[in-house]
């Protein structure tokens, strides 16, 4: 596995994501990111804490250069629970739940973010703005609706899948209702 070749496509596919995922000061962005599905094993068998230490710093960077917060989701162990900065949850009103992310139950990326974040806490729900999911991890749940695809140019980085999202509010009314921003 080159690293040099999966921190360019990172590169490339974060740009991509943030050119057209149209984030606002304090959105929200979920992660989903099974480093055993970049390394090119089954989802959860073989954790890297070298590819979590890989991706993480980029797209950190760039969600602090925007005042985004950062949601990762952790691994089926912890129920899929979310790892938030302290902020997020008072900004959002969102209930913390009492657990410690691990490499065998909550997998690498919540690990090396939970030493990276200021103040880590986690949740068990969330309803981010957009969505960026690494190995099919299936962050869909934690998205608000209605999602829209971003089809980045990179389709996997690594050898895990890349699937990318942005949210916009419902349409509603009949015939005769008028959007703006369709």
């Amino acid at each position: 596995m080159n690293f040099e070749d999966i921190i360019k496509d990172w590169d490339q596919a974060l740009e991509e994501f943030f050119a057209q995922a149209d984030l606002k000061s304090r959105h929200i962005l979920v992660l989903g990111c099974s480093t055993s599905e970049v390394m090119g094993h089954h989802i959860g068998k073989a954790s890297s804490t070298e590819v979590a230490e890989a991706l993480l710093p980029p797209l950190l960077a760039r969600v602090k250069q925007r005042e985004i917060y950062l949601a990762i989701q952790a691994c089926e162990h912890l129920n899929r629970a979310l790892l938030v900065e302290e902020a997020c949850i008072e900004q959002y009103g969102l209930d913390p739940v009492t657990v410690v992310p691990s490499l065998q139950a909550g997998g690498s990326m919540a690990v090396n973010a939970w030493q990276s974040f200021q103040s880590p806490m986690m949740v068990e729900t969330i309803r981010g703005h957009a969505g960026i999911d690494v190995g099919d991890t299936f962050i869909g749940m934690h998205l608000r609706p209605v999602v829209v695809p971003i089809r980045p140019s990179i389709k996997e980085i690594g050898h895990a899948h890349l699937t990318m999202a942005k949210t916009r509010p419902r349409l509603i009314g009949g015939p005769r209702a008028m959007y703006s921003m369709v």
